[in-house]
């Protein structure tokens, strides 16, 4: 299963998460410079627990530069494979969570999610000299804190099925509650770290997460917050929309309704449709002409569910603002 996006649209830009992820791509950059020292390169900024057990290979290290790997750790990866993985997550459900702790406060919770996550992989593994990279564990922090906040959120998801993608929406209690499953599964069930895997720093990222989020909830916001807010409101939804189109057994025709913003209801604008089920294809793109009014209908003729002699009905798809961007800070 691959998570595509979450139906949860954040009223802004992600400034801190966006970062991050360039920070990341830039770091493992600096890794594919390094040639043949790489190992050496991973061994001083990766996370080694041996560094911290055993005085004999501590003694190599100042106390500056453990302190300083237990954060680096976090933004070096170990393939393309391992850093496309983890941006895309973090892309998908670290928007959100920032949309609603604020830049500075998710920036904190981010780095202190992946220095706990560090330290709960040390736990399990003291004796252990392989270096462990990633931000798995700050990125099981984001995920942590999602499912608390959005439960309810669907995840679309793709499933290959031979050379057929099949998309389907999986809600985010059941996708994340059971990733988390398998971590514990496997942390329980080996090492903590075999083939590479730190599955007890993915367990403590997501537990420290939902514990991180409920401790600043209980702080006040800081004022530079409200700040990057007001510059960072978003002035378009996402361009990929999963829509549940209902209608009933007897009618062809099915009636769905698309959540956009103000702007776009203004100026126009094109999105990709997914709708899971009832329609001759599940994913197709909807032009919105600029000026079309809030409470206007499109007509998507012959997508809607098909009839005895072949045929299909239509889909009306209702305009509507979605009401996340009404409110405009000051």
């Amino acid at each position: 299963m691959i998570p595509i996006r979450d139906t949860v649209s954040s009223k802004n830009y992600p400034v801190v998460n966006t970062t991050l992820i360039g920070i990341n791509l830039l770091v493992f950059m600096v890794e594919l410079m390094q040639g043949p020292a790489i190992g050496k390169f991973v061994y001083i900024y990766g996370l080694v627990p041996s560094r911290y057990s055993i005085p004999e290979i501590s003694a190599y290290f100042s106390p500056g530069q453990q302190l300083f790997s237990l954060l680096s750790f976090m933004f070096l990866h170990g393939g393309w494979l391992h850093l496309i993985g983890n941006m895309w997550s973090l892309y998908i459900f670290g928007d959100n969570v920032e949309d609603n702790l604020g830049p500075v406060r998710y920036l904190f919770f981010y780095l202190l999610c992946g220095f706990l996550s560090g330290l709960f992989h040390l736990l399990f593994n003291l004796g252990s000299n392989a270096p462990t990279i990633g931000a798995s564990g700050a990125i099981a922090g984001v995920m942590g804190a999602y499912i608390l906040l959005y439960p309810r959120s669907k995840i679309l998801t793709l499933i290959p099925i031979f050379i057929f993608p099949w998309f389907i929406e999986i809600p985010a209690f059941f996708f994340l509650g059971f990733w988390f499953l398998i971590q514990v599964l496997s942390a329980t069930g080996s090492s903590g770290a075999m083939g590479g895997v730190a599955w007890w720093a993915h367990v403590g990222g997501f537990v420290f997460g939902m514990i991180l989020l409920k401790l600043l909830h209980m702080l006040p916001r800081a004022g530079i917050s409200d700040q990057v807010r007001s510059i960072t409101r978003k002035k378009t939804s996402q361009r990929l929309h999963g829509i549940s189109a209902t209608g009933s057994q007897e009618e062809p025709n099915l009636y769905a309704t698309i959540r956009i913003t103000p702007y776009e209801v203004m100026a126009g604008t094109r999105k990709l449709i997914n709708i899971p089920a009832g329609v001759r294809r599940r994913l197709f793109q909807v032009t919105i002409p600029p000026g079309t009014k809030e409470g206007s209908v499109l007509r998507l003729k012959g997508v809607g569910k098909q009839l005895p002699d072949g045929s299909r009905g239509d889909i009306y798809l209702k305009v509507a603002v979605d009401s996340i961007y009404r409110t405009v800070s000051s």
